[in-house]
């Protein structure tokens, strides 16, 4: 019998794509990039759970450390008494202060603290960086969206929390209930985030301006 008849034979009865498994195609890293904006209302009928936090918190093995040192820790929070301490200790939108955000109903309910196992200095805060894009990226490919916080009050939420370190950020983490979109400009332009009809937008240099 000649090689592959019966497949052959299958697809000429049944067509091409008969019995052939669909795999879904992942999203690519400019999409993901592109929808990980910051969020600063979330969507209270949807729970964030500690499997989805987990997730985010698994990427961080894979990701570089400085001298591969890994003295970032981090702490999830779900719904729950400790998500209401952490929202008392925090403050979101620096840029849009009369609109203090977040609007009632809308405040996240999921967080990941992040802790540094020494003091702060350079290094930390590029582990800090490459940690939450990766962290970050990861709630997109999950449908979920977030905002790195580092506006808060540090030493009431170590108490709230009993962390056994300092924290160096958070990250609310939760089903974006608003529409963030991107604005080109160019250097000397307005690069203050702003909201218009509901929407958020932000500026952004162009590849072109960013490359010397």
């Amino acid at each position: 019998m000649a090689d592959n008849y019966l497949e052959k034979r299958y697809e000429e009865v049944f067509g091409k794509e008969a019995g052939h498994k669909h795999v879904p195609r992942r999203p690519s890293l400019d999409t993901l990039l592109l929808h990980n904006r910051s969020f600063r209302g979330y969507d209270k009928d949807y729970v964030v759970h500690r499997r989805q936090l987990e997730a985010m918190i698994a990427v961080n093995p894979k990701v570089a450390s400085s001298v591969n040192l890994q003295r970032l820790r981090f702490r999830p929070v779900v719904k729950g008494p400790e998500a209401d301490r952490v929202n008392a200790h925090i403050r979101m939108g620096r840029g849009l202060l009369h609109l203090q955000l977040p609007f009632p109903g809308r405040e996240p309910e999921a967080f990941i603290v992040v802790c540094s196992t020494v003091p702060e200095n350079p290094g930390i805060d590029i582990d800090l960086g490459i940690s939450l894009q990766s962290m970050l990226l990861k709630a997109v490919e999950m449908g979920l969206g977030g905002l790195i916080i580092r506006n808060f009050d540090r030493e009431e939420i170590r108490e709230a929390l009993g962390l056994p370190f300092e924290p160096v950020c958070v990250v609310a983490v939760g089903k974006p209930a608003e529409q963030v979109e991107l604005v080109p400009v160019h250097p000397g332009d307005n690069l203050n985030y702003y909201r218009r009809d509901g929407v958020h937008y932000v500026p952004k240099l162009t590849a072109e301006d960013l490359t010397i």
